[in-house]
């Protein structure tokens, strides 16, 4: 039986991709991949600007995608079944807050022609970015939602922190309520314990790489082995750079947005 196609836009090295096809769904992956190895991608991808591939189908055209066989598919707008969105986050990011006025303009405000494009596709869709971003009336997902975690290189059990927040003209429900108290939390940000040599308030920035210092500078604490991030975000250390590790959403996030979008699918089949 054929699956459902998803469009997935801006789809880096396919974190939230892996999601959705563990839903369900044909992925299809779009990017730019400038910083990030369109080989690692794990379904068919094209590479090319997102909003001018959008566009086009939009507009009636084909556009290929190749295949990790190195076959190339040909497909429309009518061939996909629902569309995901992840436009760059570095104008809303906290990470980027430091910046000046003139420094943010440089990364462009993606979100509304994204969405845009993504009404005029007709199709349920699904865009996500970060907390500060302009979605409409989004749903939050926090990897404590879904217990994820992993033990720190001291043995610790961290919890993992990271919000997203996701666009849908579909309704979307959380699994449960956000729960930061179920013990030390984590982010993947950046490839950790980058600010070794500086000091926060007297407390050395090697400190940054245990929980209580991150804690006493005010700070968020990244785990340093890039194992450790990845099994934060339930991925495969080895089929993603630190990069990518950085920007991926964790499958389950997607996996259980998929889940929904397939049964608004069904339903809509069956009306």
């Amino acid at each position: 039986m054929n699956r459902p196609k998803l469009l997935d836009l801006f789809c880096c090295e396919g974190g939230a991709s892996r999601g959705y096809a563990r839903a369900g769904f044909d992925v299809y992956g779009l990017d730019l991949f400038e910083a990030y190895q369109q080989k690692r991608y794990p379904y068919a991808s094209h590479k090319g600007d997102a909003l001018v591939a959008l566009a086009l189908l939009v507009a009636g055209e084909a556009i290929p995608f190749l295949h990790k066989d190195g076959t190339v598919e040909w497909l429309r707008l009518s061939d996909f079944s629902a569309i995901a969105a992840s436009p760059p986050c570095q104008r809303y990011s906290a990470g980027t807050k430091g910046l000046t006025q003139e420094q943010r303009d440089k990364h462009p405000d993606l979100v509304g022609p994204t969405r845009e494009l993504l009404i005029a596709t007709g199709l349920p869709y699904v865009m996500e970015n970060v907390e500060g971003s302009p979605l409409l009336t989004p749903l939050t997902l926090c990897g404590t939602m879904f217990e994820l975690g992993a033990k720190d290189t001291d043995g610790v059990w961290l919890s993992l922190k990271r919000h997203r927040l996701f666009e849908s003209p579909v309704l979307l429900f959380p699994p449960t309520p956000c729960n930061h108290g179920l013990g030390p939390t984590a982010g993947v940000y950046g490839h950790g314990g980058q600010h070794q040599r500086r000091t926060y308030g007297g407390v050395y920035g090697g400190a940054r790489n245990t929980h209580e210092g991150a804690k006493a500078r005010g700070g968020g604490y990244v785990p340093k082995e890039k194992a450790v991030r990845a099994a934060l975000l339930g991925l495969n250390p080895e089929e993603h750079t630190n990069a990518g590790l950085a920007q991926s959403i964790p499958p389950v996030y997607t996996e259980h947005i998929g889940l929904q979008i397939l049964a608004h699918l069904e339903q809509e089949k069956a009306a």
